[in-house]
């Protein structure tokens, strides 16, 4: 039986066949290392509103973002945040009742937002209908960020939405015939710490053949029902990376900033993994691409965006 260790080396070298000795180290845009903050920050168009009150955030994601809940104020705050230097926005919110974002009244100002100012826009889209996918491609969104849970059991029990894994496919289907960018994210241990749904999840994000995988960890969040629930090991979550890597060898992998803290086991595992993008990466995560020879580059943006200047600032 393989070695994870050799599991690692043969991921890593697959992906440098693919990609080149290179890695992306990015600081997101509610972050802040030393004086320096990313320079793509989240915004909110529910502000701290969220129906579902998932069991492993009630909310708490939606605390830190801008808050823009109508479509007047997030072209207002879009501009603003142009004029202070910033290179894009995550548009984001809380879901209603049924999982899906208020996004019709808000196309017209995404629209206007585009038109106005150089940002990129990603948009964190919940499930949409196949007109609301059109209506976000019409108004010039330039990716949708996917959160792809391979489990009913989790839909229901995490995120108390019933029939989650055909309103998914149907979202998928929606976003990639509207001609979206499509980033699916992969959340490890989402069911309390469990493993249950990621293998399935990988099978539906190789159904779609994205550019870019964005893996990540379950957060112990205070005052949530997972607060004090042990995530899952850095070793299965690099599992996940490598599974994935040999699965899409062509698309580019990213561990996000949605992990717990503190985690340089796990980062310095997908280091090794040949991981493309690494988000809020630790010292011992730079030492290790600097021991594989890495070429490095710096962003002050979300993972899922690779444009915008070289800036370190770590």
């Amino acid at each position: 039986m393989r070695t994870l260790e050799t599991r690692l080396a043969q991921a890593r070298e697959l992906s440098f066949a693919h990609h080149g000795k290179r890695i992306g180290f990015h600081l997101p845009g509610m972050f802040t290392v030393g004086a320096t903050r990313g320079r793509y920050p989240a915004v909110s168009i529910t502000g701290d509103a969220c129906a579902l009150t998932c069991d492993h955030c009630r909310g708490k994601l939606l605390l830190p973002m801008i808050k823009a809940m109508t479509p007047q104020s997030l072209v207002e705050k879009c501009l603003a945040l142009e004029a202070d230097g910033h290179l894009g926005v995550l548009v984001s919110g809380g879901c209603g009742p049924d999982g899906d974002l208020p996004w019709e009244a808000f196309l017209p100002a995404l629209a206007a937002v585009k038109a106005t100012t150089r940002l990129t826009v990603s948009v964190h889209s919940g499930f949409v209908d196949r007109d609301t996918a059109r209506g976000l491609k019409a108004a010039g969104v330039d990716q949708a960020l996917v959160d792809v849970i391979g489990s009913d059991d989790t839909y229901r029990a995490v995120y108390h939405v019933d029939g989650g894994l055909a309103r998914l496919a149907a979202s998928l289907a929606a976003l990639t015939g509207a001609g979206l960018p499509v980033i699916p994210h992969i959340v490890c241990g989402l069911h309390y710490g469990e493993l249950r749904g990621e293998a399935r999840a990988l099978d539906i994000v190789a159904e779609i053949d994205p550019d870019l995988v964005v893996i990540l960890s379950l957060m112990n969040l205070p005052g949530t029902p997972m607060a004090r629930v042990a995530p899952p090991p850095a070793e299965a979550v690099a599992e996940l990376l490598v599974a994935a890597r040999l699965r899409l060898p062509r698309a580019q992998m990213s561990l996000g900033c949605a992990r717990p803290r503190g985690g340089e086991r796990l980062e310095t595992l997908a280091v090794a993994a040949g991981v493309n993008r690494l988000a809020l990466p630790s010292d011992a995560a730079r030492q290790r691409a600097a021991e594989l020879g890495l070429a490095v580059d710096y962003r002050r943006t979300c993972c899922s965006v690779r444009h915008g200047p070289t800036e370190n600032p770590w």
